[in-house]
């Protein structure tokens, strides 16, 4: 369902999707819902990779340049 309001009336108006806007409404729940995941996964990733870069900082062994990037911040 939409809600269509007219401004010069002032007519609110309830109708349903079309097919259409319901294959696009879907689409764009499915992309949200991917771009979400994808950024969970960077975060964690990056927490993880910062986890592993201060246990071998504090242990001497040698980094990945990954994880020194993600020390300093770059």
């Amino acid at each position: 369902m939409k809600r269509i309001y007219d401004i010069k009336t002032g007519q609110d108006e309830v109708v349903e999707l079309t097919a259409e806007e319901e294959t696009i409404r879907q689409a764009d729940i499915a992309n949200a819902e991917a771009e979400k995941t994808a950024e969970e996964n960077a975060k964690t990733e990056k927490e993880n990779l910062k986890a592993s870069a201060k246990s071998k900082l504090i242990a001497g062994e040698p980094m990945t340049e990954e994880e020194a990037n993600v020390l300093v911040g770059v």
